[in-house]
């Protein structure tokens, strides 16, 4: 009892210590009078990390300095770390709520804004679904991985795929590095195949890439790979470029387009070497594809990418894979303090009700007249995009969407004086829609959308009357097979997609 008095005594003292250091540095916050001074002077200014206190980094504490983004040797940081063992968890605990067993392999798309927002979250959580975790020097820079025992885990060690973006591959090549280590040492370790699921698939991969006329030695190198790219010197995903342009039949043609934008490896030794068939290989033990969303400054409608690579990845994987029963999920940190494992269909909804269909915000985007309009315009499109890879968008999303922003004669015609090629985008991607099948419409609806779309086209030939410049016209869908330097590009891709479906 004496003992664990004195220990809870000196935990207490430690807390209070760390409160008074934190304390002290708010005060020295006063600093950020002559930094600003000495910086508009040309003098310098001593460097100092950036980041977010909620988030543990007491570091960047006092303010003032010249701050820099991130040291890429510290992450994850030990509180990070802590975040992404918790997410994991939670990730599966749920699928195997969900289906009895653990994912084999687990997707992560992976941006560059976890490193510099998050603190390496993300890659924390990748690290211990693999089973390893960081050593860190006194100095908070990461010394090394460890394997984490079998018994301390207790459950399989999950394999990974994971695709960065450009930004990370350029300027965060520690994440890289660290992934690429910890395949390496579950890899290595000899255990179970039902107990390791990386070296499982290493095995199975090296087989399979034999069978598909890789020589032992190829295919023991490729078979390590797990972290895939856009060539060097490119970014994005390329399913954003084709839905936006209509340039797709079915799923298939969008995971080939995926596949073409994504199969670049990268690793502790190789820089962005072309791997369709590595990455069509792996894409098949997928069982869940994920992300995570660390605050919403920005969201899943925002930006073309949001879909391009995360319902691209998991397009890609239904497609390939075959299965019914693949999960898509996001993984909202943006309260730590409550984490949260979410399904994709959840998400979209969640931010449709909060910004599309929330008339607060419809009214606060008026406010911005053009530009307000091209914001209802861009998000309903990265809504079809959503729709497009995923097949989540129900259709009373759609018919609110037809009946707020098309059928009310007020807001058609504020799109009429503020910004009629908006609102002739978002007519012609409704119907794109419904002619898809993505959207089961109303007769009555899809008719009226129909007649609006027909009176907006008599206002641009009005316009072109009057010599002005327009955009509008019918939806035409094309695809590699009517571009000849575009089915030249994805050879590669078609070669590989047809060996491994005639290995089946």
């Amino acid at each position: 009892m004496l003992k664990e008095s004195r220990r809870n005594d000196e935990e207490v003292i430690n807390v209070f210590m760390k409160a008074v250091e934190i304390a002290k540095a708010i005060q020295e916050c006063k600093r950020e009078y002559n930094g600003f001074l000495t910086g508009v002077s040309g003098r310098f200014v001593e460097p100092g990390p950036s980041g977010s206190l909620t988030r543990g980094k007491m570091e960047i504490l006092p303010t003032g300095r010249n701050f820099y983004a991130v040291d890429p040797t510290s992450l994850p940081t030990p509180a990070a770390w802590r975040i992404g063992v918790e997410t994991a968890r939670k990730l599966l605990n749920k699928y195997y709520r969900r289906h009895k067993r653990y994912p084999e392999t687990v997707g992560q798309v992976l941006w560059s804004i976890d490193g510099y927002k998050a603190d390496g979250e993300q890659l924390a959580q990748i690290l211990y679904l693999i089973g390893v975790k960081p050593k860190w020097k006194s100095t908070n820079q990461i010394e090394r991985l460890e394997l984490i025992p079998l018994d301390e885990l207790n459950r399989p060690r999950i394999d990974v795929i994971v695709r960065i973006s450009g930004i990370l591959r350029d300027t965060l090549p520690n994440y890289i590095n660290l992934i690429d280590e910890a395949i390496s040492l579950a890899i290595c370790v000899d255990e179970p195949f039902e107990k390791n699921y990386v070296r499982k698939h290493y095995f199975e991969y090296i087989q399979k890439l034999v069978e598909l006329g890789k020589n032992r030695e190829e295919a023991e190198e490729l078979a390590r790979y797990r972290i895939f790219g856009s060539p060097p010197g490119s970014y994005g995903a390329g399913v954003n470029y084709a839905i936006e342009a209509s340039a797709w039949n079915n799923d298939e043609d969008l995971a080939k387009t995926w596949i073409q934008w994504s199969c670049y490896v990268y690793s502790s030794k190789i820089f962005g070497k072309q791997c369709p068939e590595t990455l069509m290989l792996e894409m098949k033990s997928v069982d869940v594809v994920t992300r995570n969303h660390i605050s919403d400054e920005h969201d899943i409608l925002n930006c073309c990418c949001y879909f391009a690579y995360h319902g691209g990845f998991y397009n890609t994987a239904k497609v390939i894979s075959g299965k019914k029963d693949l999960e898509v999920v996001t993984i909202d940190t943006r309260d730590i303090s409550f984490t949260e494992v979410r399904d994709m269909k959840m998400e979209i909804e969640r931010i449709v009700r909060s910004k599309l269909l929330n008339p607060i915000w419809i009214s606060e985007m008026k406010k911005h007249g053009y530009s307000g309009a091209s914001e209802f315009s861009r998000k309903i499109l990265h809504l079809y995009g959503w729709s497009a890879t995923t097949k989540l968008v129900d259709n009373w999303i759609f018919n609110e969407i037809s009946k707020i922003y098309v059928l009310d004669d007020e807001m058609r015609e504020w799109f009429k004086e503020h910004n009629i090629y908006a609102l002739e985008e978002i007519i012609r991607r409704l119907l794109e829609a419904a002619n898809r099948g993505l959207w089961q419409a109303p007769i009555d609806i899809y008719e009226k959308l129909r007649e609006i779309y027909g009176e907006v086209e008599s206002i641009f030939e009005e316009s072109i009357l009057s010599g002005d410049e327009i955009q509008g016209g019918a939806i035409k869908i094309y695809t590699m097979d009517d571009v000849k330097s575009w089915k030249s590009n994805v050879s590669e891709v078609i070669n590989a997609w047809k060996k491994l479906k005639e290995g089946e």
